[in-house]
């Protein structure tokens, strides 16, 4: 077998494989001689089927079958004599596939990238430090209590805050619009769940009274035939209502797994869940700085094959998100929609692996379970979900990946610039949500690079 290996670009490679035409001939000779003990043809015993007759009636077959198995098998051959780590599946096709003559074909393929890791020193990084304080307590337990509340009617003009009852008809012109219409609808008053524009109109309305109201669909709205159109909303007001409000007693503090009622140890558990969750939104705020400047300081080509293996895991998540169902076709969804987010997490995964690797960075049963145990703390009974995930190899697996990834963080964090600066709880969330949301998905390939 003759093998030579062509660069075509820093992660394409094309092989050429020469196998002798003996070789081929003679397990195709071999094969139509098996076969030709089985073969049943009108005319003839079982057994006794000429073999110029069954290398014309099977020989073409025959020969493609071995054929694609000897591509096959060369072809593994020859990455593995070669140090090729391929990235995907490869095209091979053949160039020269004729009785009598060497076989000749070619592989094309896409391989991992060689990494060689650029320092993101001189990058800064900005570190929340956030604290959170008695009235960051206070206004959770009145988020609690607005979740909690019932709502009651009221006889006077509707404020920001209440929830109105409504029928409503849209009109473009004269001329009502499909969509645009419902009876009996509750809307909050400030909810933002209208158009803008709409709910501020209905402030000081009454139950019974009939409103017509201006808006003008934003441009970017779902619906093409309504964007950046005016319109018109008759509404008739059903109803006004108001919050009431639960009284912060031991029974509304039972509601929250707090048993005995005791008002102090409510106000110590919310503090600590709103602690650990400022702590995860800054770890989330540093990891995407770094992963950032990671990215920035190593440009490195990615494989197609990945990026489409991403792309395709990206609509899968899609098609739950919003529920499509298991039947769902997710190829109906546009690549180009998810290629972007796809690429960007494949080479984030890649280049965290070989932070892993270059760094030899390990994980002992110790620390996943001191993480596991973390983990846990947010349930309401810890112990059993220390016990699950320790006896389960893949949830173990998952949390191993969680640890590598924070101690590839940290390795990276060193090489920075770190400045800290003061945050308030609820501007560290915001932060959080609005950069970070990408940094937990993208590191997630690092494991499976690795």
């Amino acid at each position: 077998m003759q093998v030579s290996v062509d660069t075509t670009s820093q992660i394409e490679r094309r092989i050429k494989v020469q196998v002798p035409a003996a070789e081929i001939d003679e397990a195709v000779a071999s094969r139509l001689k098996d076969a030709a003990k089985n073969v049943r043809l009108d005319g003839f015993r079982q057994g006794k089927v000429p073999m110029s007759v069954i290398r014309q009636r099977y020989g073409r077959g025959v020969r493609d079958e071995v054929v694609g198995e000897v591509m096959r098998e060369r072809y593994v051959k020859a990455i593995t004599d070669e140090n090729l780590n391929p990235a995907g599946y490869p095209q091979i096709e053949a160039d020269v596939n004729e009785a009598g003559k060497d076989l000749e074909f070619t592989a094309t393929l896409e391989i991992y990238p060689e990494v060689e890791l650029a320092s993101i020193e001189g990058t800064e990084v900005e570190r929340p430090v956030v604290e959170v304080t008695d009235a960051d307590v206070d206004e959770m337990i009145e988020t609690l209590r607005k979740q909690n509340a019932d709502w009651e009617e009221v006889e006077r003009a509707a404020e920001d805050g209440d929830q109105l009852n409504i029928d409503f008809q849209g009109y473009l012109g004269d001329e009502p619009f499909e969509g645009g219409s419902a009876e009996g609808h509750d809307l909050v008053i400030g909810s933002g769940s209208f158009i803008p524009g709409f709910e501020e109109q209905l402030i000081g309305a009454k139950a019974g009274e009939d409103k017509e109201l201006k808006v003008t669909f934003p441009e970017d709205y779902q619906a093409e035939q309504l964007a950046g159109q005016e319109a018109t909303f008759k509404v008739k007001v059903n109803g006004v209502k108001a919050q009431s409000l639960p009284e912060i007693d031991a029974a509304f503090v039972e509601k929250f797994g707090v048993d005995d009622g005791d008002l102090a140890k409510f106000r110590d558990e919310i503090t600590k869940n709103m602690t650990r969750e400022a702590t995860q939104a800054v770890d989330n705020r540093v990891k995407q700085q770094v992963l950032d400047a990671l990215k920035k300081a190593n440009d490195i080509p990615v494989p197609q094959a990945l990026i489409q293996q991403e792309t395709d895991g990206l609509k899968r998540q899609a098609a739950q998100q919003f529920g499509l169902g298991e039947d769902f076709d997710v190829s109906q969804l546009p690549n180009e929609l998810f290629a972007e987010q796809a690429k960007s997490r494949v080479q984030i995964g890649l280049l965290l692996a070989e932070v892993i690797k270059v760094n030899e960075l390990e994980v002992s049963d110790d620390e996943i379970k001191a993480k596991v145990e973390e983990l846990a703390q947010q349930y309401q009974e810890p112990e059993q979900v220390v016990e699950y995930y320790m006896g389960n190899d893949q949830m173990k697996d998952q949390v191993k990946s969680a640890v590598l990834e924070e101690k590839a963080v940290d390795v990276l964090l060193a090489q920075a610039s770190v400045k800290d600066v003061e945050m308030s709880y609820q501007d560290a969330l915001a932060a959080a949500q609005q950069q970070g949301g990408d940094a937990d998905e993208e590191a997630d390939e690092a494991e499976a690079q690795a």
